[in-house]
């Protein structure tokens, strides 16, 4: 095991916002069963495979190519089919997480075909072709043996700044783990919390219910106990914005997006256009202040896959050598 407060002396200052994101092609992309035995975001609908996977892949390309236009890298991270399908590829932030002093980390993922997704080293290697380089790599794979789950920028919402990490506990939120990788790469505070949603289950992820960008924090605050509410909030309204949601906002993915920086260091925030649509005049003017907004026609991916756009967004914070797209 290596613990990164070892490197931190050498660590540069912590930013929030990437400018450059791995994303992964939706080949394979349909409904999955498995995950939607806990994600209620996740629907069916009555067209067939191969058009699921058409519209999927235009609204895929559509993204990449819109986000590099606003000056943000993509890497595209195509792989091999194989004989385990992995049809939630597109939702790559599950799986992997990397910091500024050059670690790349892997997680165990709850469902089992979700777990053929990780694929470190072919990632770690295409970084590193891609001027972004990986000094080390670590894993908390081992935790699948106990049965034990932590899905990376799905469950943790990092507020880097101030070393904070937010989730929502639950069967793909490991207690446990989260604390041993809050320990790991030097984050100094760790703020967990219960969720339920109407149907009395938890949030999947935390990342559909809550945001934080450098400035500001989007929540939905209503889906956690009051007992615990008020101290998540409290925590996050010390250097944010905070701009709460409702349910229903949530439910359109308005928690489900992420800041961005480009190559020259302007803010964007990357959203789904459902998300764009159900944010209020108000709440949309307040966003602005923090970026320019970028909604993506992602509403195959979002109706099936039950994840939108941040979760199709995995953030890449290694050390670059790269000065233009």
């Amino acid at each position: 095991m290596f613990k990164q407060q070892e490197l931190e002396s050498k660590a540069p200052l912590n930013r929030q916002n990437a400018n450059c994101v791995v994303m992964v092609p939706p080949k394979e992309f349909r409904f999955n069963s498995e995950t939607a035995k806990d994600n209620e975001f996740q629907h069916r609908v009555d067209l067939s495979e191969s058009q699921i996977r058409a519209q999927a892949l235009s609204e895929f390309s559509a993204m990449v190519a819109k986000l590099r236009s606003e000056g943000v890298q993509v890497i595209v991270f195509d792989y091999p089919l194989s004989v385990q399908e992995t049809p939630d590829a597109v939702f790559p932030n599950n799986w992997f997480s990397t910091t500024s002093d050059g670690f790349f980390y892997t997680f165990p993922m709850a469902c089992e075909n979700r777990q053929f997704e990780v694929r470190g080293q072919e990632l770690a290697e295409v970084l590193s072709l891609s001027g972004r380089p990986v000094i080390q790599q670590d894993s908390l794979l081992e935790y699948l043996e106990q049965d034990a789950h932590l899905e990376s920028t799905g469950v943790m919402v990092k507020d880097h700044i101030n070393r904070t990490i937010y989730a929502a506990l639950s069967q793909r939120c490991d207690r446990e783990v989260l604390e041993e990788y809050a320990e790991r790469i030097g984050y100094s505070r760790v703020v967990s919390f219960q969720t339920a949603l109407p149907s009395g289950h938890p949030i999947y992820h935390t990342n559909v219910m809550m945001a934080v960008g450098e400035n500001f924090t989007v929540i939905c605050d209503e889906v956690i106990p009051e007992f615990e509410r008020r101290f998540v909030v409290k925590s996050l309204a010390k250097d944010k914005q905070v701009i709460s949601i409702t349910l229903e906002q949530m439910n359109r993915f308005c928690g489900n997006i992420l800041q961005l920086e480009t190559i020259n260091g302007d803010k964007v925030i990357a959203m789904s256009k459902s998300a764009y649509q159900a944010f209020t005049p108000a709440q949309r003017n307040q966003l602005s202040s923090h970026g320019k907004l970028l909604p993506f026609d992602v509403q195959t991916i979002e109706d099936i896959g039950g994840g939108s756009v941040r979760c199709m967004l995995g953030e890449v914070f290694l050390p670059s050598r790269v000065k233009v797209l």
